[in-house]
C-alpha cells in the first residue's frame, strides 16, 4: 500500500524564522510557501535532495488546529507523510480494518495532491497523512 515517505511535518510558531534555520544552517533547499486559508495554515516545503521532505507549518490565527498543537506540545514535528498509489482504496482498506480517520475522503493538499490524515489513536499517537502520488 505504502510506496515511501513524502515528507515530514514540523510545527514552528515563525515560519520566516524558522525557514532561515532549514536553509540557511541546516542547508535545505526551499521548494515554496503555501497559504492554506481553508485549513487555517502557511506551510513551507524543504528539500535535502533526497525524496522526502520536511514541511514547516505556521498557525494563521489561534483556532487553527497547528495552534492548538504549538500550545500543548510546543514547535515540533507534527505528522509523518507516507506516498500511497490509491488513496481512496487505502481510506477504504483502513476503515475496513477499523482505523480510525480523521478524513474518510481525500482532499487537496497544499501541493495539489490528494491527502487524507489518519487519526493518531489508531497510530500510537503518531498522526500520519497518506498523500497520492
Amino acid at each position: 500500500m505504502f510506496i515511501g515517505m513524502d515528507h515530514v511535518g514540523v510545527a514552528v510558531k515563525n515560519l520566516d524564522e524558522a525557514i532561515k534555520v532549514y536553509r540557511d544552517i541546516l542547508g535545505f533547499k526551499l521548494l515554496g510557501v503555501h497559504v492554506l486559508t481553508e485549513r487555517k495554515v502557511k506551510v513551507a516545503f524543504l528539500s535535502s535532495g533526497g525524496e522526502t521532505q520536511i514541511e514547516l507549518l505556521e498557525p494563521l490565527s489561534n483556532d487553527s488546529p497547528i495552534a492548538k498543537f504549538l500550545e500543548n506540545r510546543g514547535e515540533g514535528i507534527h505528522h509523518f507523510a507516507v506516498k500511497v498509489a490509491d488513496i481512496e482504496k487505502a481510506l477504504k482498506d483502513f476503515k475496513q480494518n477499523g482505523v480510525t480517520l480523521i478524513d474518510e475522503e481525500p482532499k487537496m493538499g497544499a501541493e495539489g495532491k490528494k491527502i487524507a490524515f489518519v487519526h493518531p489513536k489508531s497510530t500510537r499517537g503518531v498522526l500520519l497523512e497518506l498523500v497520492m502520488k
